[in-house]
């Protein structure tokens, strides 16, 4: 769209309305330039020469004389789609027990055109690198899907609570071409210390525009019972003690 016209009063602010409507899974890029100049059609005396500065060359627009006419802000605008929020996955285990389980997440709508397209059935090898937390998926062919994937907390107090407890690795990758849906298959191993309920969510972003959230909960029950404590009282009002050891997991 194009704006033309507008009078600002000094230090009179100008709200420039965007609406951003993908019709694809890819990114989408824009810029927004606002050229302004002197109402009563007057140049700035400055000259802009070869020596200038090159940022300064490239934001004016320069009249015959040399003058400076009208100051340009350029704002580059990116789009990146997002899917609607999914259904919940629950991963559930006994406190002290570890769970590992399979877990299939679908990306729908990529778009043919959007990207290099994999052959069925290739699958997927994750980068092996533990320090990343978002890694690059690649699945060996001429023609790849990549994406990244990062699990993300909703407060540093959550996130201090499951990140020792979850592990989350991408193991497979398979493409359907009719759907057009890749479907990501992660091996999610949780192995919680004590009885908890936190959410987390996975967040996947395709290297050619989309981004996808999958929401997880974490639900560790009640542990089983340690030991059953049996204590004979030796006669009416008199003392009986057992002892017992307790060993803490942490310092």
């Amino acid at each position: 769209f194009h704006l033309a016209g507008i009078r600002l009063a000094p230090k009179e602010k100008l709200e420039i309305p965007l609406l951003f409507m993908p019709a694809e899974m890819k990114i989408y890029k824009a810029v927004v330039v606002i050229h302004v100049m002197r109402e009563n059609g007057e140049n700035w005396p400055y000259e802009v020469t070869a020596e200038s500065n090159t940022d300064l060359k490239r934001n004016v627009t320069v009249a015959e004389n040399g003058e400076t006419q009208g100051i340009l802000w350029i704002y580059p605008i990116n789009g990146t789609p997002e899917a609607p929020q999914q259904k919940s996955v629950v991963i559930r285990c006994q406190a002290r027990q570890r769970v590992e389980q399979r877990v299939e997440l679908l990306l729908t709508g990529i778009m043919p055109s959007a990207t290099a397209l994999p052959d069925a059935g290739n699958p997927a090898m994750a980068d092996t690198d533990e320090s990343s937390n978002t890694p690059e998926v690649t699945d060996g062919s001429a023609a790849t899907l990549e994406f990244l994937y990062e699990l993300q907390y909703q407060s540093d107090e959550i996130r201090s609570q499951l990140e020792s407890l979850v592990g989350m690795q991408l193991v497979e990758k398979e493409w359907d071409t009719e759907s057009r849906i890749v479907t990501l298959i992660f091996n999610v191993v949780f192995a919680p210390s004590k009885p908890m309920r936190n959410e987390a969510t996975v967040v996947i972003q395709c290297t050619a525009g989309g981004l996808w959230k999958f929401p997880l909960v974490f639900i560790a029950t009640e542990p089983e019972v340690d030991d059953v404590i049996n204590i004979e009282a030796v006669g009416l009002n008199k003392e009986s003690i057992v002892g017992f050891k307790l060993t803490s997991q942490t310092r």
